[in-house]
């Protein structure tokens, strides 16, 4: 009889859960607009203790759990990989799922030709890797950081009025950029950190967007108990701003981006 663990959530299910988790925090990882805080590259292509890069899922998976945990390092390595570096888990970390996919090949009789044929058998298994920022003791290597030059950009004076202005908690440093709710604050990477000032003040608008929805503000949830239902989808106004502000990431257009700055501003006091 097959057994069933209808408690234990489908892989390619619970990786979908992270991704669209680390969408909703801010801004998209792949447009990330600010330099990975590793030697070793961005976290969106996780590799083996040994330097290889893993594929297929297991990229999606490791790179959501970076994101949401706010992981810099893109290694990984089991348990058992750590220790045997040198390196100890520490307690209570929590692990990530990867997968290892491949096929085996049997020898079987061919009822009709009465010959031995090989045939192929996929297979699938699961296991946990840890990464590098949950271990201590491993060698200097895998925790070594990337040497980025500052940002040559000036600061904006306009925005910089506007957010002084907002009166937000926010806090620069580490390689991520969220909004906490039960803190009230705002993290975010160091302005030097950022490709361009519009980079920088493109992704502190989003997250002020998301500070807007605390209950001493706007107190702005819609009702909204999940993902996908009537009060996400009343949000769509908020994100039409988020999107105008993205567009100027990349810094092709400072003046618009200004007016876009502008518009957030009316769009809280109307509120």
């Amino acid at each position: 009889m097959a057994y069933k663990d209808n408690k234990r959530p489908d892989i390619y299910s619970r990786i979908t859960d992270q991704i669209i988790t680390a969408l909703e925090k801010g801004v998209k990882p792949w447009t990330q607009p600010w330099q990975a805080g590793h030697a070793a590259g961005p976290v969106s292509r996780p590799l083996r203790w040994g330097g290889q890069a893993y594929s297929g899922i297991n990229v999606l998976t490791l790179w959501a759990s970076a994101m949401d945990r706010g992981y810099a390092a893109p290694i990984w390595m089991t348990f058992k990989q750590a220790l045997e570096l040198g390196g100890c888990v520490r307690k209570g970390e929590k692990a990530s799922p990867v997968v290892y996919a491949n096929t085996i090949v049997k020898t079987e009789l061919d009822e009709q030709s009465g010959d031995d044929v090989e045939r192929a058998i996929p297979f699938m298994k699961g296991y946990s890797v840890f990464n590098v920022e949950q271990i201590d003791g491993l060698p200097a290597h895998f925790y070594a950081q990337v040497e980025s030059g500052l940002n040559p950009d000036q600061r904006i004076e306009a925005a910089e009025r506007f957010f002084e202005a907002l009166g937000a908690d926010i806090s620069h440093g580490g390689t991520s950029a969220y909004y906490q709710p039960h803190m009230d604050r705002i993290q975010m990477p160091l302005f030097g950190s950022f490709f361009s000032a519009e980079g920088y003040y493109a992704t502190l608008a989003h997250e002020c967007c998301h500070w807007t929805r605390h209950g001493s503000r706007l107190d702005r949830d819609f009702g909204r108990q999940k993902f996908g239902d009537a009060g996400y989808l009343c949000r769509a106004e908020i994100a039409v701003v988020r999107c105008v502000l993205g567009h100027f990431s990349d810094g092709s257009n400072r003046q618009l981006f200004e007016v876009a700055v502008d518009s957030l501003c009316d769009a809280l006091v109307l509120r």
